[in-house]
């Protein structure tokens, strides 16, 4: 064990204290029986100057050997201290020559041995000669005393002031701020006594202190000390900044981090500023193997530049390299191989999906073109059509026919531009966009992107996030795609993006122009039918426990479900109803019930209570003035109930049922084209004088709009006026203009498909729409009878009833005489004005044969 200081008797500097000999400033008179032969102590972490007191641990066994010869005889020994401080059994050549001769004050014995000693310095001593004949060293000393008087003059009084300043500069720095220290050093006016009590306080090396002993000369000691205070005093301010400039950078939420920011700063003066080189190397790594274009790599390379200047516990160095590592982590380079067979691809979604033949034949169709030009830029699709027939699950289908990767992006309720183009790196937090993310998740430059719900995307302070959209859905554009967050651009030309929405009016123009829409109409019955038999008894049997099996539903239990408990156009009412009927078969089978289990009507109502739509819903006859259009809704189609009631007033227009500016403006249409023929229709030319007009479409909280009503709120409003009912079997759409022409409308599909399920027998639609007609199935317009119109007399000529002959003579008549009594009844009403309850209108025909459009049922 070497001999080292007891840290438990040293000062906060880590220091023995060093104290004046003697009383103020009175020299110190040598004892005369100090020897001249000494027992030598090695130490070899301190030197010991003159009037110090410092305690020891003593533990090597020559040292042991040596104390015990000094307390036989006067107690004085010679420390003198080692060259090297990792020699344990030091030799004379390993020893410094000049030490101090000092006296045992006390000596304790450790249990384990070692001795801790309490020593006082009295002077310098030069070691002549080193013996080690003994069981430990023994030096012939040659005392070297301090000189009484000193040097007068005023540099040696400049030196001594020097030193009291900087020393009591440094102590304040430090914190030490005890007057009595300031006294001591003021008493000291010896320039070798002032410059020993400062060296035994200074935090000096063993070296320096040793060169500081060798000096005997009391002003050359002052000097050098004072280069040491002058140092020390240096490292002290900066120490002193260093702390400052930690405390100014904090915020005071963050004190916790008040040590880390010192040791930044610390390193930072130090010029330690590099971070962990393996992180750098692994990142550099990753880069090179992530292929990425040339731009784009030497943004890389500058960033990474930076990041390799920065130390790890900066703020920038975390973002710096989460921005390297989104760079890596991104496909740049990587293609999924696309699966261009076709008759494959045909298979998978005809196993995948019921029907939907033609936007099957548009998929075949693009996958045959990229098959036969690669290089190709295919459209945008966006396919449009109510809830639940499909638009989700046909992206997944077309994914896996292509073999590619599948990612679905829920755009509905999205504000923030941000979203899109992401955020910049001055943010905190900041974040690529969600179409880079998309790449990311996929890892690949070639995925199948579906953008649900593009018509639910909305706009407020934050941005447009449809205008961002303009660019990522533009194959002339994308193949630069900027993010906000990356800043280098991004090809997006090899990714598919499918949109899906359920209306097209919300979405702008000039994105709507970059996508092809695919119209996926509701289906019909059949395909209903066809759909749950194939697919959802299945999944919901699966997914209730039940075995394929286990459960059976026949066609004509599946038709009266979708008839009498869902009317959607879609298939997720009728999906839900199918898995409340396996649940409750599960409780069945779980309660030791045997399947297969077979669903009949009875069953099912048992099982799903009373129907919740009833054929008898529809009135057999309607009342005058009330009449039945199609609408088109996001859900599918709607059957329109109109009602106008005619009351005495002054002409006054009411309108009601939350109708938006487009109906609002088709009503008024209306009323001035009955005003402006009224005399052919038969109705009183003043009736906008006499009479007040309500006009009311039911279901009220639901707000409605649109042009298709036109034709209906004609007929209404003249059934009202006229008094004559309008047929109860008749449906009708389309928009109305101020000289009685029938526009073309929107939706005939849904349209026709709400007929049909209504079990109405007869819609008008207008003539420019006959083409629509090729879209609907031969079976479902073998269900209805289809009229056709050009104007709004086509219309009136099939919505009203004709009236009931008194004899059967006349009813049994000749087309020609009816003709003849038609035209005789129109010229008496030209003549003489007659009420509106009286009058016939001349039009109540039947259409003509080119007019009537009608289809054999498929069977």
């Amino acid at each position: 064990m070497s001999e080292r200081s007891d840290n438990t008797y040293l000062n906060d500097d880590n220091q023995a204290d060093a104290v004046p000999f003697g009383e103020k400033n009175e020299p110190h008179a040598l004892p005369n029986d100090i020897p001249r032969i000494l027992p030598v102590l090695p130490v070899r972490d301190v030197v010991i100057f003159n009037y110090m007191m410092l305690p020891l641990f003593v533990g090597r066994e020559a040292s042991v050997q040596a104390v015990d010869a000094a307390l036989n005889g006067n107690r004085y020994m010679m420390i003198l201290t080692q060259k090297d401080e990792s020699v344990d059994n030091p030799q004379p050549e390993d020893l410094h020559r000049v030490g101090t001769v000092v006296m045992i004050m006390r000596m304790l014995k450790m249990p384990d041995g070692r001795l801790k000693l309490l020593v006082q310095g009295l002077t310098r001593a030069r070691a002549m000669a080193i013996t080690t004949g003994k069981a430990y060293l023994e030096a012939d000393t040659e005392l070297l005393p301090e000189r009484e008087e000193h040097p007068a003059g005023l540099e040696v009084e400049a030196m001594l002031r020097a030193a009291r300043d900087q020393s009591e500069k440094i102590l304040s720095m430090r914190g030490f701020n005890n007057p009595e220290i300031g006294a001591v050093l003021s008493s000291v006016d010896h320039p070798g006594r002032l410059a020993d009590l400062i060296a035994a306080n200074l935090r000096l090396k063993v070296s320096e202190a040793q060169d500081i002993l060798d000096c005997l000369d009391p002003v050359k000691r002052l000097t050098l000390v004072n280069k040491h205070l002058a140092k020390e005093a240096e490292l002290a301010s900066m120490q002193v900044h260093i702390q400052e400039s930690a405390r100014e950078g904090m915020d005071k939420a963050q004190r916790d981090y008040f040590l880390r920011e010192q040791l930044k700063a610390i390193r930072k003066e130090l010029g330690e500023n590099g971070p962990d080189t393996s992180d750098i190397d692994e990142i550099r790594e990753t880069l090179g193997k992530a292929g990425l274009p040339p731009e784009v790599n030497k943004e890389a390379q500058k960033q990474l530049k930076r990041l390799s200047s920065m130390h790890s516990d900066s703020a920038e160095f975390s973002v710096l390299r989460t921005y390297l590592e989104w760079l890596s982590d991104l496909p740049w380079k990587k293609l999924s191989r696309d699966t261009l067979e076709i008759r494959k691809a045909a298979e998978i979604l005809d196993e995948d999906h019921y029907g939907l033949e033609k936007i099957k034949e548009r998929i075949l169709e693009y996958l045959s073109v990229r098959k036969l030009n690669p290089k190709s830029k295919g459209p945008i699709l966006c396919f449009a059509g109510p809830p639940g027939v499909g638009k989700t699950s046909l992206g997944k289908s077309i994914a896996r026919a292509m073999g590619r990767k599948f990612f679905r992006m829920s755009l509905g309720g999205m504000r923030d531009e941000a979203e899109i183009r992401g955020h910049r790196r001055t943010y905190v937090g900041a974040m690529p966009g969600r179409i880079i993310q998309a790449m990311k998740q996929a890892g690949t430059r070639n995925p199948v992107i579906m953008l649900d719900e593009i018509d639910k995307i909305g706009a407020d302070f934050r941005g447009d996030p449809s205008s961002a959209l303009l660019e990522v859905l533009d194959p002339e554009q994308n193949f630069s795609f900027s993010d906000h967050y990356l800043n280098v651009p991004y090809d997006l030309s090899k990714v598919m993006f499918i949109c899906t929405a359920n209306s097209l009016d919300t979405i702008p123009g000039p994105l709507r122009d970059r996508m092809e829409i695919i119209r996926l109409p509701g289906y019909t019955m059949q395909e209903k039918v066809a759909i749950a038999g194939r697919y959802l008894v299945q999944r919901q049997a699966k997914e209730n426990g039940l075995n394929a099996k286990d459960v059976e539903f026949s066609d004509q239990v599946l038709k009266s479900m979708v008839s009498e408990y869902t009317r959607e156009a879609g298939l997720r009412n009728l999906e839900r109803e199918i898995g409340s009927v396996c649940r409750k078969l599960a409780r069945k089978k779980a309660e030791g019930g045997k399947p297969p289990f077979k669903v009949d009507s009875q069953m099912v109502h048992a099982l799903l209570g009373a129907p919740r739509f009833l054929d008898e819903e529809l009135d057999n006859r309607l009342l005058p003035g009330v009449a039945l259009g199609l609408a088109w809704t996001p859900f599918g189609g709607e059957i329109l109930h109109i009602e106008v009631s005619a009351m005495p007033g002054k002409g006054q227009l009411i309108l009601t049922g939350q109708l938006g500016d487009v109906m609002k403006e088709s009503a008024q249409a209306a009323v001035s084209y009955a005003r402006g023929h009224a005399s052919e229709l038969g109705i009183d030319p003043d009736f906008h004088e006499q009479l007040d007009l309500h006009i009311h479409v039911p279901a009220g909280a639901t707000p409605k709009d649109g042009p298709s009503a036109g034709v209906t709120l004609a007929t209404a409003l003249i059934s009202a006026l006229s008094n004559r009912a309008v047929s109860s079997n008749l449906c009708m759409t389309g928009e109305l203009t101020l000289r009685g022409n029938v526009l073309p409308v929107g939706g005939i599909k849904e349209k026709i498909l709400a007929a049909v399920a209504r079990k109405i027998g007869n819609v008008v639609i207008p003539k420019q729409n006959s083409k629509d007609l090729e879209d609907i199935p031969a079976d479902l317009l073998g269900q209805i009878t289809v009229h056709t119109a050009t104007t709004l007399q086509d219309v009136l000529a099939l919505a009203f009833e004709k009236p009931a002959s008194s004899s059967a003579k006349k009813s049994g008549s000749k087309q020609s005489s009816e003709k003849k009594a038609t035209a005789k009844t129109s010229a008496k009403a030209k003549s003489t004005p007659r009420t509106p309850e009286k009058n016939v209108p001349p039009a109540h025909r039947r259409p003509k044969t080119d007019g009537e459009i009608r289809r054999a049922p498929a069977w």
